[in-house]
């Protein structure tokens, strides 16, 4: 499965498809899901989230230079580095994760 991301005259960019067996999921293209990029996760209590104030630190569990997870409705598809370029920020994608119920190879 490969897809490869063409710019277009809308904000959005459009994905085609390389794939002709994957053009049955042609209705669902443009179907909105939330999308999550996750730099890490942590525990606090709910004493020391109504203490949160600017400058405070909250530890992660996952270790500095880990891989941020990109998840889509709360499913991981993609591990990935943040990357400045100019002046915006991007993620480069290291690892494309097997589906749920899928084992990597």
């Amino acid at each position: 499965m490969s897809f490869s991301q063409t710019s277009s005259s809308s904000s959005e960019a459009t994905l085609q498809v390389a794939d002709p067996g994957l053009q049955v999921l042609a209705p669902m293209y443009d179907v909105r899901c939330p999308v999550e990029f996750v730099l890490g996760t942590g525990r606090i209590t709910i004493r020391a989230c109504l203490r949160l104030e600017p400058q405070s630190v909250i530890r992660l569990d996952q270790s500095a230079g880990s891989d941020l997870s990109v998840r889509v409705c709360n499913v991981s598809i993609v591990a990935g580095e943040v990357v400045i370029s100019d002046d915006t920020s991007a993620l480069r994608v290291s690892r494309v994760l097997p589906p749920v119920g899928v084992e990597a190879e």
